[in-house]
């Protein structure tokens, strides 16, 4: 896959929708099997309140993705000292087009322990595997777009 940088190596805030850009997400398991989600902002511009990835975050100027993957997962919920495992690193087109690489971590804190960023998120949830399969046939329209598809690209980095 032809790696590209952000076009003409913009910050977040330049991006227009015909530009292609670079953007992390992070996918946590604990020991027992339970995946972290987080729910983003109500106020975000971008699928308010839905549940997504951990972590994600758009690659800046000046920033890789390993670079990248690390400051956000500091700035979004308090990560630090993780070991990530770099995963799939797909091409996305429609609406947004965009690289997605994907990381995997094993973390085993309590919610609580966890530092969420002000204004960026609603809250953390330690999702059972059962209940976040019923909650994705159940109801889908609460989580983000490409959700279902990423999950199950990430699968083999998953408990089973």
């Amino acid at each position: 896959m032809t790696e590209l940088s952000n076009k003409d190596n913009k910050n977040r805030s330049e991006i227009i929708s015909s530009d292609i850009y670079r953007v992390t997400g992070l996918w946590v398991e604990n020991s027992l099997g339970q995946v972290l989600l987080v729910q983003r902002a109500f106020t975000k511009k971008n699928e308010p309140g839905k549940w997504g990835p951990a972590v994600s975050g758009t690659v800046e100027k000046g920033e890789t993705y390993d670079s990248n993957i690390m400051k956000e997962s500091r700035e979004e919920i308090g990560l630090i000292n993780c070991e990530f495992k770099k995963v799939e690193k797909l091409r996305i087109f429609g609406q947004h087009n965009f690289f997605v690489q994907w990381y995997f971590a094993k973390v085993d804190k309590r919610l609580e322990d966890f530092v969420l960023e002000d204004g960026s998120s609603e809250c953390l949830k330690w999702f059972e595997r059962k209940e976040l399969k019923s909650a994705l046939e159940n109801t889908p329209e609460d989580f983000t777009a490409g959700f279902k598809v990423n999950l199950t690209l990430l699968r083999n980095f998953l408990k089973e």
